[in-house]
């Protein structure tokens, strides 16, 4: 027996409950037929959507709860998800944005004494559905070598070949504008309003952490949703522009690339994260690719050029800006030192720059942070 003592909650239980699942059987196929067999966690369901990996060894919940993964069922890589179960402090959004979850072993026992509740508990309020005892390394390995591809989880049909057929029906992740289903209804407002510095962030797929980064630097924050009008920004009187990290094919917003024009145009400081880095490379005449599986992940070394040092950064993006045709007053600032894929851009006749990784990173790596810091006096600057 094992005994887990703390100040809210104590456990009696055997070691192996650590890692115990509901017995009801669930299926997990792929678009090019490969079937795994697990069991259910979360809600008694189905769900479909892009499968993808993220190799991170914490911050579960954040993943689960960040925007950009909307629309896409994850491999969660690290052996153990659940353990330290789930705190409404640590999310990234309003709820789960995640279509599915697949893990190894799932623990519905936490020993967090500030958790709010179970990661299992917070599955079932979120209508979530996934599937635990899973070889994913063997998943992930297939994700790798064949490339993302759409997947199926069901704990409720137990027929493959229905499965395939719905499978089918699931729309591919190319071509798919998303950051309008998941942007804010209306704007808000957030940080001291008697701040010197002013700044609009464009929610394409927010993570919270974005604005609070800003906040901490003393600024005051609009967030606005994704299909803002130039003159509601305009309106606000922002210092600087920040442009969100979201879901979906960058090609596919036209809306928020004739936008960030427009806003080019304004010379008023632009900073882009993720999405909002591709916003703004297509803006500036760059294009975008879909990658093979994208990068997902707390440990994604990326090389500033400018200032010849590395950094270990959290990405989650599965589309990129092509290195290929980069305009002359585009200057490419970091690369993944992975692939060499461009990880980011300064805009050199505008006061505009971007990265495609996250400097917010909730949960970390930090290494980035001073993005913030250089926006912010890029700001200073030009007030």
């Amino acid at each position: 027996m094992q005994t887990l003592i703390c100040k809210k909650h104590t456990f009696v239980h055997q070691i192996n409950a650590l890692n115990s699942t509901n017995l009801t059987p669930a299926l997990l196929v792929l678009d090019d037929g490969s079937v795994f067999k697990g069991n259910a966690i979360g809600k008694i369901g189905t769900t479909t959507g892009e499968i993808c990996f993220n190799t991170g060894m914490t911050g579960y919940q954040e993943v689960f709860t960040d925007p950009s993964y909307f629309g896409q069922i994850l491999i969660a890589t690290n052996n153990h998800i659940g353990n330290y179960g789930s705190l409404e402090s640590e999310t990234e959004s309003d709820g789960i944005k995640i279509a599915g979850l697949v893990v190894k072993r799932f623990s519905e026992h936490y020993s967090r004494p500030m958790a709010d509740s179970s990661l299992d508990d917070y599955l079932m309020k979120s209508h979530l559905v996934g599937i635990a005892n899973v070889d994913t390394r063997e998943l992930t390995r297939i994700v790798r070598s064949k490339g993302a591809m759409n997947a199926i989880i069901s704990s409720e049909i137990t027929d493959v070949d229905e499965l395939k057929a719905k499978l089918k029906e699931a729309p591919s992740m190319e071509g798919l504008e998303l950051s309008s289903r998941v942007t804010t209804e209306s704007m808000y407002e957030q940080g001291p309003k008697d701040a010197d510095i002013r700044v609009a962030v464009i929610d394409l797929g927010m993570k919270r952490n974005i604005a609070r980064c800003l906040n901490e630097r003393g600024a005051f924050t609009g967030v606005f949703p994704a299909k803002v009008r130039v003159q509601e920004i305009l309106d606000f009187k922002p210092d600087g522009i920040m442009l969100s990290n979201g879901p979906g094919d960058p090609a596919a917003m036209d809306y928020a690339v004739d936008t960030v024009k427009q806003l080019l145009d304004k010379n008023i400081p632009i900073f882009g994260i993720c999405l909002g880095h591709q916003v703004l490379s297509l803006a500036s005449g760059l294009k975008t690719y879909k990658m093979h599986h994208g990068h997902r992940g707390l440990n994604h070394p990326v090389l500033n050029k400018v200032t010849g040092l590395s950094e270990v950064t959290s990405q989650n993006h599965g589309f990129a800006v092509s290195p290929v045709g980069v305009p002359e007053n585009i200057e490419v600032t970091h690369i993944n030192l992975n692939d060499d894929t461009v990880e980011g851009i300064k805009v050199k006749d505008k006061p505009a720059f971007s990265v495609q990784y996250h400097p917010e990173a909730a949960p970390g790596p930090h290494d980035s942070r001073y993005l913030f810091d250089d926006f912010i006096e890029l700001i200073k600057k030009h007030k």
